[in-house]
């Protein structure tokens, strides 16, 4: 049994294409098949390196792996070749332009194919006008050459989106025009966007690598793309490659169009970031950190880096939104957000603060427990409730109004830190503009 992925680098990958690759993989990894990967780049002015690229790495990064690659663009003779043969037969016709396009002639009959997701689908063949084979720059076209190279390469099942439905009855009938096997047939519903029509940039039609680049994980995008037109039952919603191989069958695909849900993919993702391991999310993390400035290779502190990541991976969706969280721990100076600059550190502080940060300095035990008793102790002396001291010592130390447990966030921030922006707070009062 054998599939195939075939993309044309005239564009980069996006969902919809990666789903297609992802249920021709499955099914060929649940039946014990091969998963071929063709890159259609006949049409050589419109395809690019830089699409290719972005198309190889975005399926390694997805886990697809391929068996065979092959590209359409080192084939050119052998189209031209069956071509020939189909002309010699009287089947096809070179095009009376004297442009040396070949046409093969469309027959009048009824076709039909057993789709294994919709059931029987039946063809007009007569409502199809004569198909171009070759065109006049004598690069074949894309139903000729799909024909030729999926005999060729022994593909037993074709597993694509539905929008793919009106160029089979003109695949059909070249099947039978050269004598070849008709594969199976299983047209995948589409992807719509929220609104029920096309996907657009906003709901979801984004290119696969741009995903990695706001912080999705692969393992979570993988998990949504399954479950865009298929589910492994039971109302499971997080399943491994591994595992969804186990369940797969192409038959199981639903009938109906998925809808893409931007905020599912999230709350996917963020299931991931918090079961992920220690080690491995802060290896995922580095290059997030180093685009923001925060860390650089000589001055990178795995440990440190790791008990900051603690702080917010229970809260986190991407790793993107987990790096701008993290940004308070990695820069000297904070940036305060407005409204909590505003709202706690427009007033004098220097008698709280003062006396909580000689407390803190003094400290043997700087850990999360210690510091909490030591805080409640400094708030009942000067008469001052929890939320009174908290909320401006949270503003002081990260700049904003919400965040991680108050306690552990000065643990992992250290002393040092921590009394240098309690002085920062006080002296940003004494000197505000009067």
């Amino acid at each position: 049994m054998k599939v195939r992925f075939a993309p044309s680098p005239t564009g980069f990958l996006h969902i919809g294409g990666a789903r297609t690759c992802l249920f021709n993989w499955l099914y060929a990894r649940a039946k014990g098949g091969s998963f071929i990967l063709r890159i259609e780049d006949t049409d050589q002015s419109r395809s690019k390196k830089e699409y290719l690229d972005e198309i190889l790495f975005s399926l390694a990064w997805l886990g697809l792996d391929w068996d065979e690659l092959h590209y359409q663009s080192q084939r050119f003779d052998v189209y031209r070749g069956i071509a020939k043969k189909l002309l010699e037969e009287g089947r096809a016709y070179l095009a009376e332009d004297g442009s040396g396009a070949v046409i093969f002639r469309m027959p009048q009959k009824t076709a039909e194919i057993d789709d294994m997701i919709h059931g029987r689908i039946t063809f007009d063949t007569g409502l199809i006008k004569d198909q171009v084979l070759i065109k006049s720059d004598q690069s074949p076209t894309y139903n000729f050459a799909c024909v030729v190279d999926d005999a060729a390469m022994g593909i037993t099942h074709i597993i694509r989106g539905d929008d793919h439905i009106s160029n089979t009855p003109k695949q059909v009938v070249l099947y039978e025009a050269l004598g070849y096997s008709l594969p199976r047939f299983a047209h995948i519903p589409m992807i719509l966007g929220a609104g029920g029509g096309r996907m657009s940039k906003r709901a979801g039609a984004t290119a696969i690598s741009e995903y990695r680049s706001m912080g999705f994980l692969s393992e979570a995008l993988v998990n949504y793309l399954m479950l865009l037109g298929w589910s492994p039952g039971n109302n499971q919603e997080i399943i491994s490659l591994k595992d969804a191989v186990a369940k797969f069958d192409i038959c199981d695909a639903n009938k109906t169009a998925a809808t893409f849900d931007m905020n599912k993919l999230l709350w996917l993702n963020s299931q991931y970031i918090k079961t992920c391991g220690a080690g491995k999310l802060t290896e995922l993390i580095v290059p997030f950190l180093k685009d923001r400035n925060l860390i650089a290779d000589n001055n990178f502190d795995g440990k440190f880096t790791g008990n900051v990541l603690q702080l917010f991976t229970e809260r986190a969706q991407t790793l993107g939104e987990l790096a701008d969280a993290m940004k308070p721990f990695f820069v000297k100076d904070v940036e305060f957000d407005v409204h909590a600059k505003e709202k706690f550190l427009a007033q004098d502080l220097s008698g709280a603060f003062g006396t909580l940060k000689d407390r803190f300095a003094g400290m043997s035990d700087f850990s999360a427990a210690e510091i909490e008793r030591v805080f409640r102790q400094v708030a009942e002396e000067l008469g001052l409730t929890t939320k009174q001291l908290i909320h401006p010592l949270r503003a002081a130390l990260s700049g904003k109004t919400v965040g991680p447990g108050m306690f552990e966030l000065i643990a992992v921030l250290g002393r040092e830190r921590t009394v240098e922006r309690m002085e920062r707070a006080i002296q940003l009062y004494k000197h505000r503009p009067v």
